[in-house]
């Protein structure tokens, strides 16, 4: 790629056209309302960021087994499927495209949200960290392991909301197989003890992801079904015994399958959990990944632009400043300074912090 490249060239992504490559990242905002059904706010809420080159939705679980988090909504039942039709259709009236991410929390849950049943994972081991409940603040408990038995319905339940994604009117999926949820759970070594096919091996812990993908595939077909890592995060006592290899491996075989895009969180820039040059993937998945590749995690004009210029990403996900900032795009096009985000409003209800931030004022 040359310098000519940026943020504001048109990206032919499948048989997709982005108008730019400035993707809003997927960001829960606990807004859902009864029964974890999207709400009319929330088409709102997607509207006013339309402007982005591609939308990725808020984690979308899957199942009721799926939920570890109030107010976060479902693709599992009719009246989800409703109330995202309303937002796919709206974004879709205002010149924007939209993708779904398809969510399975795993062991990141409590009982409270799970009818009194234990959250399920590859294997029964404790987990750092605490969930907020309809009941309030709790610790996590250890989970049960899933039974082998029991995999071909964690498979199902994702081409389920595949499915339910399609009849929704969405654009494709995104897989979230990142931050320490179910299929991060099995990939990586350290939250995947097992001693049967799903475990052990490299080959063992990967399948379960794998076959969750190809059964996406099969509902959307390849040009439009993403996959999302994060090698990086330790959330929720998530750790992996060689991450390059582990990652590296898992990223040949979503290439042969040949999905959309793969969608790496990798933070740059001295942030909080920023990952020094020296130990970033990015450059290494990229080669291995032939298809569209996205990079998230504290970008912004400067670095976004120069990545895209240096060929290290199509694709630069966004995602802090797309929720303070509506109208990101056009902010960097005319390099206008950025609203500043309201942090605690990022996870409760209503419009403040939601769909008040303001858009610039035109010229």
């Amino acid at each position: 790629m040359t310098g000519e490249v940026d943020l504001f060239s048109q990206y032919r992504m499948g048989d997709l056209t982005l108008p730019n490559r400035i993707v809003m990242a997927p960001m829960t905002r606990n807004r859902a309302g009864d029964a974890d059904v999207p709400v009319l706010l929330t088409v709102t809420y997607y509207v006013q960021r339309a402007s982005a080159g591609m939308i990725i939705t808020e984690g979308s679980q899957v199942s009721p087994q799926g939920v570890g988090y109030v107010h976060t909504p479902g693709i599992y039942s009719a009246a989800q499927v409703a109330g995202w039709k309303k937002i796919a259709e709206a974004v879709h009236q205002a010149d924007g495209r939209i993708f779904i991410q398809l969510w399975h929390v795993g062991r990141v849950s409590h009982p409270d949200f799970l009818g009194g049943d234990l959250p399920v994972a590859p294997s029964a081991l404790p987990v750092e960290g605490f969930v907020h409940t309809p009941g309030g603040k709790k610790p996590i408990p250890v989970p049960r392991a899933l039974k082998t038995d029991e995999m071909p319905d964690i498979v199902r339940q994702f081409r389920q909301a595949a499915e339910n994604a399609r009849a929704a009117g969405f654009d494709g999926v995104e897989i979230h197989g990142a931050n320490g949820y179910l299929l991060d759970q099995f990939l990586r070594s350290g939250s995947n003890k097992r001693t049967d096919m799903y475990g052990g091996s490299l080959e063992n812990r990967a399948r379960l992801p794998l076959e969750v993908t190809k059964a996406v595939i099969e509902v959307w077909g390849r040009d439009r079904v993403g996959y999302r890592i994060s090698p990086h995060n330790n959330a929720h006592s998530m750790s992996d015994a060689n991450p390059l290899e582990t990652f590296s491996y898992f990223t040949r075989e979503l290439n042969k399958i040949g999905l959309s895009y793969l969608h790496l969180i990798e933070p740059i820039g001295g942030r909080a959990g920023f990952v020094p040059p020296e130990a970033r993937l990015g450059p290494t998945l990229r080669r291995i990944f032939k298809r569209t590749f996205i990079l998230n995690g504290g970008y912004d004009l400067q670095s976004g632009s120069e990545a895209i210029s240096r060929g290290e990403a199509d694709l630069i996900a966004f995602g802090v400043p797309f929720l303070a900032n509506p109208d990101l795009p056009e902010r960097f096009r005319q390099n206008e300074p950025l609203n500043e985000p309201d942090v605690a409003t990022f996870y409760v209800g209503g419009t403040k912090g939601y769909t008040d931030y303001p858009a610039l004022v035109p010229r």
